[in-house]
C-alpha cells in the first residue's frame, strides 16, 4: 500500500470496514472459520458479547482452549449445565422460607400454593426465561425451555404419574388448568406471530395469572363451602415423612443446652449421622460432593422453617447471615457488576455493605438469646427468599450463557437446546418429585402440579422477561421465531392439551397406564420431529 499519509488512510478505512463487518455478523458464522480466526472474530463481533454471565464461554472455548480439545469443551459445558440447574434445584432454603413468609402473611394453603409455593417451585424456570428474554438472540431460548418444559411436564411426567397410580383426577380443577394453560400457550402463539409485544400486552399476560389465582381462590371457597354444609371431615395434609418421622424418633426427652460455638458447628454441617448410617453409598458419594456447596448455602442464606418449634433460629450463625447475605447479593447481583462499584470514586460499595451488616449482627447478637427466636426471625426468611432468588437468577444466566455457547458450537438454534437441555434440567426435579408423591399414593397432587406449576411458569416467564426488557430499553420486546421448529413446538403443546381436555372427559376422568402410555409416546414422537426439524429432515418446500 506505500508508506505515505495516503497509505495510513487507507489503511485505516479497511480497518474501519473491517470493524463495521464484525458489527453486522452473527456469531453463528464463527464455526464456517478457521481455528486461527475464530478467537479475533468472537473477540470483534458484537453478538458474540456475553454480558449476562459471569464468564464469557465463547472465549474460553475458541481463545483459552486449543482447537482439538472442542468434544472435551462441549463435554464439560454440558456436565456445568448439568451441575448448574442442581444448584438451582438443591438450594434447600427458597420453599421453607417461601413458606415461612406465606405463614407469616397468614395467607391461606390455595393462595399460598399458586403464589410464594408455586414460584419455589418454578424458580428454575422464569429466572432462565428471564434471563434468556434479556439478549435479543436468546429469547427463543426462552420460548424453548417454557414449551418444552410445558410439553415434557404434561407428558411424561403426568403419564408417569398415571403409570404409577392409576387414579381417578378431580374433574373441575383438572378443566380449569388445562383451559387456562391451553389460554397462556395461545397467547404466547399470537404473540410470536405477530413478532411483538406492546406494555399493555404484557401486563394483560400477567394478569391473566391473577385472574387464575382469583379463580383458584373462589373455587376452594365454594368447595370448603360445601364440604362444610355437608359435613365432610377434612383431609388430612400430606406431609414428608422422611423429615418429621426423625424429628419424633429422636427428640430428646429432656431439653439441654448448647455453647454457641456449638450451635454454629452445628448448623454448618449439612450430613444427619443417622441418615448417613442407613442410606446406600451412592447416596454417600452424591453427599460427599455435594457438601461444599450446601456448606456454602448454610453460610450465606438464613432459613426460617415454621414446621420446626423454634423456626430454625440459630442465633449465631443468624448473626452470621446478616453479614454474609448482603455480600453475596452485592457480588452476585447482576453479573457482580456492583463488586468493584465505588461510592463517589473512593469507598468501595461491598466494605460499607460489610460494615452495615456487621453492626446490625452486633445488635442482634446482644438482643438475643441461643434457645428463644426473637419476634423479627420471620424476616431473615425475606432476607433468605432475596440471597436465593439472587443466587438462582446468577446460575440462570449462566445456563443461558453456556447453551448460547453450545448452540455456536455445535451449530444448534436456541429453541432446540431451550427445549432438550434446559427444559430437561429445569423439569427434573419437578419430575421426580411428583412421580414420589404418586408412589406414596397422592396421585391427585401430583397430576394438580403438573399442570398448576407450568401456568405460573409460562406466565410469569414471559411476562415478567418481556416487562423487564420493555424497562430496560424503553421500547417494545421484538421476537423471532427460529424457523419451522417454533411452530412444530407451538402447535404439538396445543396439541397436547387439547387431548388431553377431551380425552380425560370421555374416560369419565380415570387416568390409567393407557393414558400414560399414550402420552410418554406422544412426546417420543414430538421429540423425533423437533430433532429431525432442527437437521433438516423435515422443512418446508
Amino acid at each position: 500500500y506505500g508508506t505515505g499519509p495516503g497509505a495510513v488512510s487507507q489503511c485505516g478505512n479497511i480497518f474501519f470496514s473491517i470493524s463495521e463487518s464484525f458489527r453486522s455478523l452473527h456469531c453463528d458464522l464463527v464455526m464456517n472459520l478457521s481455528a486461527a480466526d475464530r478467537c479475533a472474530f468472537v473477540k470483534n463481533t458484537p453478538d458474540c458479547k456475553m454480558e449476562d454471565g459471569f464468564i464469557n464461554y465463547l472465549q474460553v472455548a475458541f481463545c483459552l482452549l486449543p482447537p482439538n480439545l472442542t468434544p472435551l469443551t462441549i463435554t464439560l459445558c454440558v456436565r456445568c449445565v448439568t451441575l448448574i440447574s442442581f444448584f438451582s434445584l438443591f438450594l434447600p432454603s427458597f420453599c421453607p422460607n417461601l413458606s415461612a413468609i406465606s405463614t407469616s402473611l397468614h395467607l391461606t394453603h390455595n393462595v399460598a400454593g399458586v403464589t410464594f409455593l408455586a414460584l419455589g417451585n418454578g424458580a428454575p424456570d422464569v429466572f432462565s426465561a428471564m434471563a434468556a428474554f434479556s439478549h435479543p438472540h436468546t429469547a427463543g431460548l426462552a420460548v424453548g425451555a417454557l414449551f418444552g418444559a410445558g410439553i415434557f411436564v404434561t407428558t411424561v411426567v403426568a403419564g408417569s404419574v398415571a403409570l404409577v397410580k392409576p387414579f381417578a383426577v378431580a374433574s373441575r380443577p383438572f378443566l380449569r388448568d388445562v383451559i387456562f394453560y391451553m389460554a397462556a400457550v395461545f397467547w404466547t402463539f399470537v404473540m410470536l406471530y405477530r413478532g411483538t409485544t406492546t406494555l399493555g400486552e404484557t401486563l394483560g399476560y400477567l394478569g391473566l395469572y391473577v385472574v387464575y389465582v382469583l379463580t383458584v381462590i373462589i373455587s376452594a371457597y365454594i368447595y370448603n363451602r360445601q364440604k362444610h354444609s355437608m359435613n365432610v371431615a377434612p383431609i388430612p395434609e400430606f406431609h414428608s415423612s422422611d423429615s418429621s418421622d426423625d424429628e419424633s424418633e429422636y427428640r430428646p426427652l429432656l431439653p439441654y443446652s448448647e455453647s454457641t460455638i456449638k450451635i454454629l458447628l452445628s448448623s454448618l454441617n449439612p450430613v444427619d449421622n443417622r441418615k448417613w448410617r442407613r442410606k446406600s453409598w451412592s447416596w454417600r458419594v452424591l453427599k460427599v460432593l455435594k457438601t461444599p456447596l450446601e456448606v456454602l448455602l448454610l453460610l450465606c442464606i438464613p432459613v426460617v422453617d415454621p414446621d420446626k418449634e423454634d423456626r430454625n433460629w440459630r442465633r449465631p450463625l443468624n448473626c452470621l447471615h446478616l453479614i454474609t447475605a448482603p455480600l453475596v447479593c452485592a457480588l452476585t447481583f447482576q453479573s457482580g457488576i456492583y463488586g468493584d462499584y465505588m461510592i463517589q470514586g473512593q469507598f468501595p460499595l461491598w466494605l460499607l455493605i460489610f460494615l452495615l451488616g456487621l453492626f446490625l449482627s452486633a445488635i442482634v447478637f446482644c438482643t438475643t438469646t441461643n434457645e428463644c427466636p426473637p419476634k423479627y426471625h420471620p424476616l431473615f426468611a425475606l432476607l433468605g427468599f432475596v440471597v436465593s432468588a439472587v443466587l438462582i437468577s446468577a446460575a440462570a444466566s449462566e445456563v443461558v450463557s453456556l447453551l448460547h455457547m453450545l448452540g455456536v458450537v455445535l451449530s444448534l438454534s436456541n429453541t432446540v437446546l431451550g427445549l432438550t437441555l434446559l427444559a430437561w434440567g429445569n423439569s427434573i426435579g419437578d419430575s421426580f418429585s411428583d412421580i414420589t408423591i404418586a408412589r406414596q399414593g397422592y396421585p391427585r397432587m401430583a397430576i394438580s402440579a403438573c399442570f398448576g406449576g407450568i401456568i405460573f411458569n409460562m406466565l410469569f416467564g414471559v411476562g415478567l422477561g418481556c416487562l423487564l426488557q420493555m424497562v430496560q430499553t424503553h421500547s417494545y420486546v421484538q421476537f423471532e421465531a427460529e424457523g419451522l421448529l417454533t411452530w412444530i413446538l407451538a402447535a404439538s403443546l396445543g396439541l397436547s392439551l387439547v387431548l388431553s381436555f377431551v380425552i380425560v372427559p370421555l374416560c369419565r376422568f380415570h387416568l390409567g397406564r393407557a393414558y400414560g402410555i399414550f402420552l410418554i409416546v406422544f412426546y417420543a414422537i414430538f421429540l423425533l420431529i423437533a430433532l429431525l426439524t432442527e437437521f433438516g429432515k423435515i422443512h418446508i418446500v
